[in-house]
């Protein structure tokens, strides 16, 4: 597609559009942990770090691949190993300053992994400094590589009070929304070519849904929106 007709207005829609999908629409998120390799030490001989330091972790909008888990037998009986593929938005990255690298870890759920490999998505109608997304490949961390506490949700059979989700608010390029700061940034918003929307982030949870609780004391959740 040639440039005359591709001009960084359509860029910038393209853009907004995917992340109107990932953070207004499917919800999904990891949390991202940054090994600092300044901070951590490395054994001089064997070149590991048993313990690694970690910047805090980051909540990012992702689109993610959910791969069955390979059952593996060994001394101590059979374990599953779970394999995951992360989609994360380019200019969303920018937004953040995030550069993902191999070795670097991500939680999703009760689970964490270390990334494997980093694959750049294909170029907007192919111009080059224009990218979809990229694509992360993790596999399960090892016991002890990571000693975090997971961030949910989490899954269903935990007591913990966050390991269901039951709110979900949108971002819609707002700085803030009713959890606190979002840092997304929608381009077109940014430029002055689109208004925010009037109405806000919008949210599904229980102020959308009916007075009754089930079983479990839980009130169901709905769409819900002041307007």
């Amino acid at each position: 597609m040639s440039r005359l007709f591709i001009t960084p207005r359509e860029i910038d829609f393209i853009a907004d559009i995917n992340k109107e999908m990932v953070k207004d629409i499917l919800g999904q998120k990891i949390y991202y942990y940054h090994v600092r390799e300044d901070l951590t030490d490395v054994h001089a001989v064997y070149e590991e770090a048993v313990n690694k330091v970690y910047d805090p972790p980051i909540e990012i909008g992702a689109r993610v691949t959910w791969e069955p888990a390979t059952v593996r037998t060994n001394n101590f009986g059979q374990e599953n190993y779970y394999g995951i593929e992360v989609y994360l938005q380019s200019r969303d990255l920018l937004d953040k300053e995030i550069e993902p690298r191999a070795g670097d870890f991500f939680s999703y759920g009760d689970t964490f992994f270390e990334i494997t490999s980093i694959l750049y998505q294909s170029t907007i109608f192919g111009e080059v400094e224009h990218m979809t997304g990229v694509k992360l490949t993790g596999k399960q961390a090892r016991i002890g590589q990571i000693n975090k506490t997971p961030i949910g949700p989490t899954d269903e059979s935990y007591a913990d009070k966050d390991a269901v989700q039951t709110t979900f608010v949108q971002q819609r390029g707002f700085a803030e929304n009713s959890e606190g700061p979002t840092g997304d940034v929608r381009s077109l918003q940014e430029k002055d070519v689109l208004t925010a929307p009037i109405t806000g982030p919008a949210e599904v949870s229980p102020k959308g849904g009916n007075s009754k609780k089930d079983e479990a004391g839980i009130i169901d959740s709905a769409f819900y929106s002041d307007s």
